[in-house]
């Protein structure tokens, strides 16, 4: 085993990291109003940040999993607008690879350039009031119609929606088809009976905005199909290996960066003539966190191998998530302990991590989904 990062992969890591640092940094956002706009994201795809894994005829990155999660975690260390990181990895990974992957070769041609290169926006709509956690249970539906299909059905919580060029969406095409019956569609904002709410008021990740789509009557051209009829379930699962493997990354970014601060900062705070550092309360409580981090990159890391080998398994990919979502949850709480009653207040910024942490458990699948699934590859 080597569990060395190539030169290339840590000179390539640091120039991103200093030019995120440089170029956007982004700003702490306390109001659930407040979330990016077309100028933050057209700085995150000046970085190529948006195309990281597309084909590089296309303008993206051409790299592989692995890569991509290196670059999504310099993202999270260096920009303070962990939403924004959020909004482009979901457009990226929830988005454009299944369009890399389904698409027909007219549909590739005519969106996977504007995804790579951010001109335009994608957000994923699978959630439904009705329909969590259990994706197979959807609503929507897509009815067939010579060269079109129909669209009628309300999705929730799609992330970028509000400021989506395109969604990429999943309906039940043929309901006595159980999990066979949903098919994947891309749906350009302007069609007649589209419309999206406003943003919806969030805890935390304030800066990605994210809102109800209401579908009525869509009438979406059968080229947007992604992959057969039928292949939406397929479709979903497979960018979401790539979503559950890579966005995370994120979160080992932002508690690289939290570590640190809460390194520097116990380090020159003194309580009863002493540092911080020199409590035995407090300097465990910093190698507690370093052991959720390191653990949990290691599991990230290794999913994203596998998955470049093309042997990623559900297990694999479900342990990475639950590590890093978990670690990220506790490492924040510790992190606000650790600064004590500043740490609560908004203006350091260590509460915004909680608060952006605590979603981390909920997307992508629940951390209960993810341990069904794990205790289910052990054979349980």
């Amino acid at each position: 085993m080597d569990f060395a990062l190539t030169t290339e992969q840590q000179r390539r890591r640091e120039r991103l990291l200093a030019a995120i640092r440089e170029d956007m940094p982004g700003r702490r956002r306390t109001d659930p109003a407040d979330h990016f706009d077309r100028e933050d994201w057209a700085r995150a795809a000046a970085l190529g940040l948006t195309g990281l894994c597309l084909p590089e005829e296309s303008g993206g990155g051409g790299l592989g999993a692995l890569d991509t999660a290196l670059c999504l975690e310099a993202f999270g260390q260096g920009c303070l607008d962990t939403g924004l990181a959020f909004g482009v990895a979901a457009h990226l990974l929830a988005c454009a690879v299944p369009v890399r992957d389904f698409a027909g070769p007219e549909l590739r041609e005519e969106l996977l350039k504007g995804l790579s290169t951010g001109s335009l926006i994608a957000s994923n709509a699978i959630t439904e009031d009705a329909a969590g956690s259990d994706t197979a249970r959807l609503e929507m539906t897509a009815r067939r119609d010579g060269d079109v299909y129909v669209l009628d059905g309300v999705k929730s919580f799609a992330s970028n929606a509000p400021l989506a060029d395109v969604i990429v969406t999943y309906a039940v095409t043929e309901p006595a088809a159980g999990f066979l019956g949903t098919s994947g569609f891309v749906v350009p904002r302007g069609l007649p009976g589209l419309s999206v709410g406003p943003p919806l008021e969030k805890m935390g990740l304030h800066g990605c905005p994210a809102g109800r789509i209401t579908f009525d009557g869509v009438r979406v051209p059968a080229r947007f199909l992604l992959g057969v009829e039928g292949q939406g379930r397929a479709v979903f699962q497979h960018s979401m290996g790539w979503e559950r493997a890579c966005l995370f990354a994120i979160y080992l970014g932002v508690m690289t960066y939290q570590l640190q601060r809460c390194v520097a900062h116990v380090r020159s705070r003194k309580q009863f003539r002493r540092r911080l550092a020199d409590f035995q309360a407090v300097s465990h409580k910093i190698s507690v966190m370093s052991e959720r981090l390191e653990g949990a990159r290691l599991l990230l890391y290794r999913a994203c191998w596998l998955t470049d080998q093309g042997t990623a398994d559900a297990g694999a990919v479900s342990l990475a998530k639950v590590a890093v979502s978990e670690a990220a949850v506790a490492n924040a709480r510790d992190a606000v302990q650790v600064f004590g009653g500043i740490g609560y207040l908004a203006s350091t910024g260590i509460e915004q991590q909680l608060r952006d942490a605590v979603p981390s458990t909920l997307f992508s699948g629940t951390t209960e989904i993810h341990r069904s699934v794990i205790a289910r590859e052990r054979g349980l």
